[in-house]
């Protein structure tokens, strides 16, 4: 490992990882596990053979950076073990492979018009009522506002009940963010009615533990998982 050598920064850089995933899942799952960390600003994974089985995950601070490199090292991310360093020179190195590299006073001014733009359109999200975005998904969207009532009403038990989940989740996603927590037993995600799931664990207290860190967990910036008891 030459993470020691390198300072700390707002990019990770991850190899090892499982090259026969396709691009598209790898950034969403990726995005999924490490946001738990931190803002992320940006996922790079590209496919050319040079940079197949790596990846950079940019984040808004350094200390969210940190916590990934020092708690992820080395999690089994599709079967393989995650080797993370920070990454040389905050991913120019990426920039210069697609052809897009700017000078550093320039990117930074993109960055910092970048960076104002998202405030501004977070600031809009959070205006809006909340299920704008989700208009389209009836049945989570409903419940997704009853939750905390239906939570209430619903005795602690083993099974969590997971809603307003994007319909591209897969059930690794789901895995790879609960199995971090004891007494994780399977993800059941319901194929009739997309945007929820079941997550079974093996007594109430390990299913409250997840709960608790995890209710409200953003798997996409518009979609906060909504985390209640199972009925039973």
């Amino acid at each position: 490992m030459l993470s020691g050598d390198i300072p700390p920064n707002q990019t990770i850089y991850i190899k090892n990882l499982n090259e026969k995933v396709k691009k598209d899942e790898l950034k969403r799952s990726l995005y999924c596990l490490f946001s738990q960390y931190g803002r992320i600003l940006d996922v790079v994974a590209l496919k050319t053979p040079k940079l197949r089985g790596q990846a950079w995950v940019c984040f808004s601070e350094v200390t969210a950076a940190s916590n990934a490199v020092r708690q992820m090292q080395n999690f089994p991310f599709y079967e393989k073990p995650m080797r993370i360093q920070y990454a040389k020179t905050k991913s120019d190195c990426i920039a210069k492979e697609e052809g897009s590299y700017v000078p550093r006073e320039k990117k930074k001014k993109q960055e910092e018009k970048a960076e104002r733009k998202r405030r501004a359109d977070e600031s809009q999200q959070s205006a809006a009522p909340n299920g704008t975005h989700s208009a389209s998904n009836g049945g989570p969207t409903a419940s997704f506002r009853q939750g905390p009532s239906a939570q209430e009403a619903t005795a602690p038990n083993n099974i969590l009940f997971i809603e307003n989940l994007p319909h591209e989740t897969t059930g690794r996603m789901l895995e790879m963010l609960f199995e971090q927590y004891p007494g994780f037993k399977e993800v059941r995600l319901i194929d009739a009615k997309p945007g929820i799931a079941f997550v079974d664990f093996e007594d109430e207290v390990q299913s409250s533990m997840a709960m608790q860190a995890l209710n409200g967990f953003k798997i996409t910036p518009l979609n906060p998982m909504n985390i209640t008891f199972a009925k039973k």
